[in-house]
């Protein structure tokens, strides 16, 4: 395939990649503009390490082509916080002290940011079905779940409190 200038909006910002378009999301995302947080775990789309959300959507960055995110809204786990302001779920997973190794962190963390916006209070049997995709070795899964549900708590309360905790956020 030849480059050419695929267009999207990633972590809010409008960006033109001159890459071929079959080529991974993930080595996009960490070799051409340096995003890191995004891991490499199995390389096919079964660890759930490497999820971004396209569209809202989760989805493994390591299968999906670049080419599939032309003229949509990608955003990493470095589009969560604003600014100096973590999102609720950072905060919650710190709060919770829900990562070990953190490896799989950043992509439990984007999937979760997704199923809380269509599910703003989900039950622990919720939570624990939108994570499971997602391995976990370090056996921090509980914490990664009372972390989600803890997000939910803080994320209704800020909308009742008038903000949503996710102002500018690119989800």
């Amino acid at each position: 395939m030849v480059a050419r200038g695929i267009e999207l909006r990633l972590n809010g910002r409008a960006c033109i990649l001159n890459v071929e378009e079959n080529t991974p999301l993930l080595y996009v995302l960490r070799n051409e503009l340096g995003l890191k947080g995004t891991r490499f775990g199995c390389g096919a789309g079964q660890c759930g390490s490497c999820h971004v959300l396209v569209d809202g959507v989760s989805v493994p960055a390591c299968d999906t082509p670049v080419g599939a995110a032309q003229g949509k809204a990608v955003m990493t786990v470095e589009g969560l916080a604003q600014g100096n302001a973590l999102h609720p779920l950072q905060l919650a997973f710190i709060d919770e002290q829900a990562a070990q190794c953190g490896y799989c962190l950043s992509g439990i963390l984007v999937s979760a940011a997704a199923f809380l916006q269509r599910h703003p209070e989900p039950d622990e049997a919720a939570v624990r079905q939108a994570l499971d995709g997602h391995l976990c070795r370090c056996g921090s899964h509980n914490r990664m779940v009372r972390a989600v549900l803890r997000a939910a708590a803080a994320m209704r309360d800020n909308v009742s409190a008038g903000t949503s905790g996710l102002e500018g956020a690119a989800l």
